[in-house]
């Protein structure tokens, strides 16, 4: 799909020398930002650079220490972020922010609802409006389900929905095709160039390169909460749009040699760290089997419903089996039991942090030594020496950015966030580790930092399962990949056949040319 380019001139949102600070930290320093109709406009920077803390600012959830925000030309001053919504500012956020409990219908009118000449909710007609919206963007459910209850991706894509449908004039969307299968991704495109044509400005958010220079007209590079550059996308080439974003020379990790064939056989006589066999869960994971070796990397490749996190559930013990083992270190560990595959030295980074990961309300510190308290503490207590040895190795090692150990993980970006996860398991000292997603919405540099730090962990013994939905990164970061359609193992790519075409033709189920 080829989407047109044309821009606007008429300002439509607008921030001018927009300040913020928090304790510690000044998230924003003078930023200008110009949206204009019928734009979209590319707001990139490395996490921290001050992306999330902008997009609040200009829609009413914090509040400027300085500075001009003007919609349509006129000052203004949104006290919350309904006053900006109901001006026509619409936000989508990565992490799927609606009401799981309530009905997709009701998410989609939560707080416009229809009513009937009695005041009351017209149910009829506002599920009846849910189905035909959804059937525009590609989307056939039962719009009386829960929101829960559906897959991330049709969350996502009713969130936008929602966002996009009542009258918007500026769209922000942030990370919105994070969540998203191909095919979606294809159909918010098409959304987006819809709302270009109809003059509505886009913020677009996203750390996929491929998509900003598809859909984007101009772009806007913040850096340690400066804007360092705004101007046609177009004419600025990538090497130079991440060197912008990094204010230094990008050295990129190169790929790791091979250590297996095909058949996962290094000839090395190694044990393997990791054995799955003839793992099953009906309807899920259809006679699974491999291996990971100690110092080895393997990809996990497949479309979205694969089953790829659903077999690192497995072998965390999260996803209960019908039958199959898991072996780790030489020995069949209990299934469906967390406590006895963490036991045995197996750790998780889960797909979902939000839900399934950081604690927001706690600080770095003890986000990051909560897997390690029993080992310790002695009669009890806690060493504090420890604690923070432990805490402030593992913020140097991967470059946590924050104003100290105290700082709530809530209030940093989400790659920091990631890294604060990460840093909880490596404090159990793992032999198996588990990373699913591991750069889910995490821009260029910190995802270098991310992969440079698992080759590290590889080298020093650690077996590793990555599951990743970008081929790039299973391609450039795996030893060998696992491809999995339908819960079921359909290829191994290693040695010559471990390429992007070759992953791609295997998902897709064809033969090569």
């Amino acid at each position: 799909m080829s989407l047109s380019k044309g821009t606007g001139s008429l300002p439509v949102l607008e921030a001018r020398g927009v300040s913020k600070s928090f304790p510690g930290v000044k998230a924003l320093d003078d930023v200008a930002l110009t949206l204009r109709r019928g734009e979209v406009h590319a707001l990139v920077g490395e996490n921290g650079a001050g992306k999330s803390t902008l997009i609040k600012v200009l829609t009413g959830v914090y509040q400027r220490d300085s500075g001009q925000v003007l919609h349509h030309e006129e000052p203004t001053h949104f006290a919350g972020p309904r006053a900006a919504q109901a001006a026509g500012i619409s936000t989508i956020y990565q992490e799927v922010n609606l009401v799981p409990t309530q009905s997709a219908a009701r998410n989609l009118y939560l707080g416009r609802e229809p009513r009937n000449r009695l005041g009351l909710v017209d149910f009829k007609e506002m599920h009846r409006g849910a189905q035909a919206l959804l059937a525009e963007y590609g989307i056939d459910v039962d719009v009386k389900a829960p929101l829960g209850s559906l897959g991330l991706g049709t969350q996502q894509m009713v969130a936008v929905a929602r966002a996009v449908a009542f009258n918007a004039n500026v769209v922000i969307m942030d990370e919105p095709t994070s969540s998203l299968e191909a095919r979606e991704v294809e159909t918010l495109f098409g959304v987006i160039d819809r709302l270009r044509a109809d003059g509505v400005a886009i913020v677009y958010v996203s750390h996929r390169l491929d998509e900003l220079y598809r859909i984007c007209d101009t772009v806007t590079v913040l850096r340690d909460g400066k804007r360092v550059h705004t101007g046609p996308l177009a004419s600025l080439p990538r090497l130079q749009l991440v060197a912008t974003m990094l204010g230094r020379e990008l050295v990129a990790p190169t790929r790791r040699p091979a250590q297996a064939d095909d058949d996962g056989a290094d000839g090395t006589g190694v044990e393997p760290a990791l054995e799955l066999d003839k793992v099953t869960r009906h309807g899920l994971l259809d006679d699974i089997s491999f291996a990971v070796r100690p110092g080895e990397i393997v990809g996990l490749g497949g479309l979205l419903g694969a089953g790829r996190s659903e077999t690192g559930k497995a072998v965390l013990g999260a996803q209960r089996l019908d039958s199959g083992r898991i072996v780790v270190g030489g020995k069949s560990i209990k299934t469906g039991s967390p406590s006895a595959s963490i036991a045995a030295g197996v750790a998780l980074l889960p797909e979902d942090r939000k839900l399934e990961g950081v604690l927001p309300n706690l600080s770095i510190r003890d986000n990051i030594v909560l897997g390690a308290l029993p080992r310790l503490s002695r009669g009890g207590l806690i060493s504090a020496g420890k604690v923070n040895a432990i805490v402030t190795t593992f913020m140097e090692q991967l470059n946590i950015q924050a104003s100290g150990p105290d700082q709530k993980v809530g209030t940093l970006s989400g790659g920091n966030q990631q890294k604060v996860m990460l840093a909880r398991l490596l404090c159990l000292n793992p032999t198996v580790l588990i990373l699913d997603e591991p750069t889910r919405g995490i821009d260029v540099g910190a995802k270098i930092e991310v992969r440079v730090t698992i080759d590290a962990l590889a080298a020093e013994g650690l077996a590793v399962l990555l599951i990743s939905s970008e081929t790039e990164e299973l391609v450039d970061g795996s030893d060998r990949i696992i491809v999995l359609k339908e819960g079921r193992v359909i290829d191994v790519l290693a040695g010559d056949r471990l390429s992007e075409n070759d992953l791609i033709v295997a998902i897709a189920g064809v033969e090569a040319d």
